[in-house]
């Protein structure tokens, strides 16, 4: 299906899993990877080169982007680094034979959400677009609202009934990540991906027990409850 095509399609056709531009110029990978996503319901379009990217991105709205990062004329870094200087903050997944801690660094800082090194798994690249896909560009808002709770991510501050709480780094991306998605549910494996680098090092209830810790902050204030517990799926920031 052409671009073109599938903005005429009707909604159900277009994709369940939503559209992608799949940035890469390994045409037998680009096959394997398009054919599979198509098969979870993706409309696929595909830029081989980083100035395809840019254009296609610029005609067409996109629910993510995969990025490799070696390209045949500027490199995926530029291509996302050039996305977000023009506002364009579309969720990018870097998708690299690079492995080195410096190339992913260097792929964050310059805007991209995520990060899958060559050889991958297909199932883990479903599963990080869906996250993606569910955090949508709210990922870089600066502010959030919260029924009587502000959280001012450039300041880094969260403030609750007029009143500064107190955040540790962690506590507060842990808050972050639960005000994008405000009023749905976030998984225990969603929250420990974006809060911890490594899960593999932290004990399974790592999750539970900083909650217990922004609960009591938070709560302090008002005594109104904004983290609710959603059994077997993990919690949701809400204030009802």
């Amino acid at each position: 299906m052409s671009s073109a095509d599938s903005d005429n399609a009707p909604a159900a056709l277009r994709g369940l899993g939503g559209r992608l531009l799949l940035v890469e110029d390994d045409l037998k990978l680009v096959r394997a990877i398009t054919r599979g996503l198509e098969q979870e319901g993706y409309v696929v379009d595909i830029a081989e080169t980083g100035a395809a990217a840019l254009a296609r991105a610029s005609e067409d709205e996109y629910d993510v982007v995969v990025l490799d990062v070696m390209l045949p004329d500027v490199d995926g870094f530029s291509v996302c680094e050039a996305l977000r200087r023009r506002q364009d903050w579309v969720p990018v997944l870097m998708l690299t034979a690079r492995s080195q801690v410096g190339d992913r660094i260097r792929g964050l800082d310059g805007g991209a959400d995520d990060y899958l090194v060559k050889p991958f798994d297909f199932g883990e690249l479903l599963a990080r677009l869906r996250a993606l896909v569910r955090r949508g560009p709210s990922e870089h808002l600066l502010e959030f609202a919260v029924a009587d709770l502000r959280i001012d991510r450039a300041a880094h501050t969260a403030i609750r009934a007029g009143r500064r709480i107190d955040l540790t780094a962690r506590e507060f991306s842990l808050l972050e990540c639960l005000a994008r998605r405000a009023g749905q549910p976030v998984s225990r494996a969603d929250l420990l991906d974006h809060v911890w680098e490594s899960v593999d090092e932290v004990s399974p209830n790592i999750v539970d027990v900083y909650i217990g810790y922004l609960r009591r902050k938070l709560e302090r204030p008002s005594g109104r409850r904004l983290i609710h517990t959603v059994r077997g799926v993990g919690y949701r920031l809400d204030p009802d």
